[in-house]
């Protein structure tokens, strides 16, 4: 005979514990008419109960651990542009042969406020990003990519980044660039067509990469001002960034 579930056998050992009080009641009292007066009474408070705990108190919880798991996915992400992001813009950056276009729009102030921030996005995905290969060093993107590997995998496993498919689409297209570069056996002699790719798969990581570095600067500006700071005296995409204060 195949058991029952727990909830089952819950809900049974509930309904037997409420009618062995029931019981007990019409023992000692023999007053049926209150036990009804009282079993109506009850269940006429099962709506407000529904109300509120269903609504009121599982709203609550709810809105906790969504800040509780946008907290830990805000860290996650953090921890990634302090170990890979920051620097990566910079390499894509070197094969921009437009950057000035793009970073006049992205020099980030301590004033800036969230409509900067929202205008900031519109530019980023109205830039025509354009990535030369050879204005670059391929290389040293390729082995710094490779010694990141086992990092971006393992934030690919986080489960604190299922619900952020833009962030999860950005780590999959570094990633993939990583493979695509790692097959290479020399850089330096590739066919045109193959360089075309490689530019494409570089221009994808680029794009989503912007997108979510500028989201992630408001994001600091908002909750970590004295990180935001250093985060604008180490802008990848402004040219006179410095770490120094001045």
């Amino acid at each position: 005979m195949k058991c029952f579930s727990w909830r089952t056998n819950l809900i049974l050992s509930l309904i037997a514990a409420s009618l062995f009080f029931y019981l007990i009641n019409y023992l000692l009292f023999k007053d049926p008419p209150f036990m009804l007066r009282l079993l109506t009474l009850q269940l006429a408070f099962v709506p407000i109960s529904v109300i509120l705990i269903t609504l009121f108190l599982n709203g609550l919880f709810v809105r906790r651990e969504k800040r509780t798991k946008l907290a830990k996915m805000n860290m996650v992400i953090g921890i990634f542009f302090s170990e890979v992001g920051t620097a990566l813009l910079k390499s894509f950056s070197d094969f921009d042969p437009h950057l000035e276009e793009i970073s006049k729009e992205l020099i980030v102030t301590p004033e800036w406020s969230d409509h900067d921030f929202a205008s900031a996005r519109i530019q980023a995905r109205k830039y025509d990003y354009v990535i030369d290969v050879h204005r670059g060093d391929l290389e040293e993107l390729r082995a710094f990519l490779e010694g990141k590997r086992i990092f971006l995998l393992r934030l690919l496993e986080n489960p604190n980044l299922l619900e952020h498919e833009s962030f999860t689409d950005l780590l999959w297209a570094i990633s993939h660039l990583a493979e695509e570069l790692s097959w290479r056996a020399d850089l330096s002699r590739l066919p045109a067509a193959d360089y075309e790719h490689l530019a494409s798969d570089t221009k994808r990581a680029y794009g989503l990469l912007v997108s979510e570095w500028i989201a992630y600067m408001q994001h600091l500006k908002g909750s970590y001002p004295y990180l935001y700071s250093l985060a604008i005296r180490t802008n990848p995409l402004d040219p006179n960034a410095s770490p120094e204060v001045r």
